[in-house]
């Protein structure tokens, strides 16, 4: 098995097919990549992939990292009888980036091409022109002449992704597009720390979980369910975040700026995030000569949310990489991002008795 790293494992990572529900593409992927760098690798009833790192003799607290592996997608909900498909998004999509986009149909096995569709601009009426195409008046054609042949292909209840291209652009290929960086990205860090830090493990004070949590898009329900049986004392949330570093955007509204190092979350509109964690984790980085922000604009929710709500309450920390025009089939992320997150990542886990952590 290839072993990738940096740019080239986050595009073998969003290339895969993995929307909502249907995660066993990546997860495969992920236990190939990490199967020799943890003491103990599982996959739970939920479908998350969990691999443990033991830290030296007796019982220690745990510290749960966390990506997860679904992306946004598609469910074919109808076959009508001239072969075009109807669907409905798994997870938050803007119609608007819809029509005329290529996607993937099928499950783990089987992969079918196609195209998103409405009905033709000349044949709109003025308001429906004026207005945004609902996805209800969208279809997925694959070239089929009709209801029969698309059933020996797919049948309603198969999924959708994107079918996009990874592309590296701008000054010196820094700028990475593709779809699925949320949260892909993430996972492709969680794998890059677990080989770095595997042989340092039995000098950690802490035993670590590394959770590639399942249908994050949907509910969260896959975080839910493995900080329920972890039962972990801290976390760490590794995300994407929507940046809105754009042309038209005030600087009130920006979420963060890309290539200015990871983002850490103080509130989302689910999770009020732990400040001495916080503290701990911006004075690390302020040590060690790491970039990073603070999340400006209080948006969006991750795995954090059931997190930090389990048990008997967890320490939780978000860390997310600025990325533009997310839940799309063109996300755009920052390689300096990712390496600062690497890096902030692995120094917390290196000075991790820092008093202003442990403190209360």
């Amino acid at each position: 098995m290839i072993k990738y790293n940096g740019a080239e494992l986050l595009e073998r990572l969003c290339l895969l097919f993995g929307p909502s529900g249907c995660e066993d593409n990546v997860r495969d992927f992920i236990a190939e990549q990490i199967c020799d760098v943890c003491d103990k690798l599982y996959t739970d009833r939920a479908g998350n992939l969990i691999a443990v790192m033991e830290s030296g003799a007796g019982e220690k607290e745990r510290l749960m990292i966390s990506a997860h592996t679904d992306e946004v997608g598609f469910m074919v909900n109808e076959i009508t009888d001239d072969g075009y498909l109807k669907f409905d998004t798994l997870g938050g999509i803007d119609p608007r980036v819809l029509c005329g986009k290529k996607v993937t149909l099928g499950d783990e096995c089987k992969k079918i091409s196609g195209v998103i569709s409405s009905k033709a601009i000349h044949h709109k009426k003025k308001e429906e022109r004026l207005n945004i195409t609902p996805v209800e008046s969208m279809y997925i054609d694959i070239g089929a002449k009709g209801r029969d042949e698309v059933l020996k292909y797919l049948d309603i209840g198969s999924y959708g992704t994107f079918d996009s291209e990874f592309v590296r652009f701008g000054k010196d290929g820094k700028k990475l597009k593709c779809k699925a960086l949320d949260d892909r990205l993430g996972c492709a860090l969680m794998i890059e720390v677990m080989r770095d830090i595997y042989p340092e493990k039995d000098r950690l004070p802490i035993d670590l979980y590394f959770c590639f949590t399942v249908r994050e898009e949907l509910g969260i329900s896959g975080a839910q369910v493995a900080a329920q049986t972890i039962a972990p004392d801290y976390s760490i949330v590794l995300e994407t975040t929507a940046v809105a570093d754009v042309a038209g955007v005030r600087e009130s509204e920006r979420v963060a700026t890309q290539g200015e190092g990871g983002v850490i979350s103080l509130i989302d509109r689910s999770t009020i995030y732990d400040r001495a964690f916080v503290d701990f984790a911006l004075q690390t980085a302020e040590k060690n000569g790491i970039k990073t922000q603070i999340k400006k604009y209080l948006s969006g929710a991750n795995d954090a949310s059931h997190i930090h709500k389990s048990g008997k309450g967890v320490r939780t920390l978000a860390l997310s990489a600025p990325t533009r025009y997310l839940h799309s089939a063109a996300c755009v992320a920052d390689i300096d991002d990712y390496s600062s997150m690497l890096s902030h990542i692995l120094a917390m886990l290196r000075c991790w008795d820092d008093k202003t952590l442990t403190r209360r």
